[in-house]
């Protein structure tokens, strides 16, 4: 049966197909990371209310409330703090102005005089007025004492508390990590019923429609899907399960790949077949054994595939004859049955006058 050769086109469109079929896989794996997406939006468990099951509110009340007394003794103690940080400074005035009313009456003594009245009763006064702020920084010191202990007693029961919540907060946990992960597992199974026919009928074009010439769309679409499948199963399934998904699909995918090159070695189309002729044609090397395929001009010489476009041919000018590989008994170059010139016995055309000859597949 007559194959009709497709024409390869132009650079600029076979790359431009290269191009959009990776745009195309791009749009397709975008779609189904919304439809992914959509399917992740479903809610799950709430640990708040999984919570309030398993823990007393009276306990979590009471650590609010504890939380916030705190706060307040805080606040009482600074407030505290910065009211004796007032009457310090206060002191120390009166202080530094008792020292210097005492330093004149020493001067004064020391003249045989005395302070004026003013002067005695400025003394008399700071003296008092100092005993008052000694007085009342003790009080204030006494309150601060007070909060503090305060401060501590409520952190000593907010501890207390926080432990009686943290034990029964637990099962809450354990139970919240049961519902999250059935849940996991029901996106993952949803997202797997839609992803998996999807792959299916991908791997179905991919296989049955190579020879089309839309097989770029589905190659992008299988691409698509397979790269989304691997990731939902990735994401979802612990490290120890995934790493056995991916060995065993990349296990079958290696065999089918090997059986496919075995199975076209051994048993190659006549695409191939006439590929696989066409380039040893061009190398001069026979397409069974590889020998050289010294006839014409190359009769005396030695070449590979390395060197075969190295070689300087002689001018000398020789007559065509048929001619067979003399290593594996194949006839490479015999007369056409329509114009009797030699042709290359294992191509499909006759490069004089273009006569068919049907190359057939192997048989399995």
């Amino acid at each position: 049966m007559k194959a009709t050769p497709r024409p390869k086109g132009p650079w600029i469109h076979r790359f431009s197909i290269r191009l959009f079929t990776v745009v195309l896989a791009v749009l397709f794996y975008w779609a189904l990371g919304f439809l992914v997406e959509d399917i992740e939006s479903i809610k799950g468990p709430q640990y708040d209310e999984i919570e309030k099951n398993h823990v007393d509110q009276a306990l979590v009340e009471q650590d609010l409330k504890l939380a916030t007394d705190i706060t307040d003794v805080d606040i009482a103690i600074s407030s505290k703090r910065d009211e004796m940080r007032i009457v310090s400074d206060s002191s120390q005035n009166l202080q530094n102005t008792i020292n210097q009313l005492i330093e004149l009456q020493k001067l004064a003594i020391q003249k045989s005089a005395s302070l004026p009245e003013t002067e005695q009763a400025n003394l008399s006064e700071s003296l008092a007025r100092f005993l008052d702020s000694q007085k009342q920084y003790q009080t204030y010191n006494a309150g601060l004492s007070e909060l503090t202990d305060r401060k501590r007693r409520y952190e000593a029961e907010k501890i207390r508390v926080e432990k009686q919540i943290e034990h029964q907060r637990e099962p809450a946990r354990r139970e919240f990590q049961r519902l999250r992960e059935k849940h996991e597992m029901l996106l993952a199974v949803l997202q797997l019923l839609i992803l998996i026919p999807l792959l299916a009928a991908g791997a179905f074009l991919i296989a049955r429609k190579r020879a089309s010439i839309y097989f770029p769309l589905f190659l992008g679409y299988g691409a698509a899907v397979l790269l989304k499948v691997s990731l939902v199963i990735h994401e979802y399934f612990p490290s120890r399960y995934f790493k056995y998904v991916l060995v065993i699909g990349l296990l079958v995918a290696v065999v089918k790949l090997l059986v496919y090159f075995i199975r076209v070695v051994a048993f190659p189309k006549a695409q191939w077949l006439t590929r696989q002729y066409r380039e040893a044609y061009e190398r001069f090397l026979c397409p069974v054994c590889e020998y050289p395929i010294r006839t014409g001009p190359r009769k005396f010489l030695f070449w590979t595939r390395r060197t075969v476009n190295k070689i300087v041919l002689p001018n000398a000018a020789s007559e065509e004859t048929p001619y067979s590989c003399p290593a594996c008994g194949t006839t490479l170059f015999e007369a056409c049955p329509g114009c009797h010139g030699i042709r290359h016995a294992l191509l499909p055309h006759c490069e004089h006058c273009n006569a068919e000859k049907e190359i057939t597949d192997c048989q399995k």
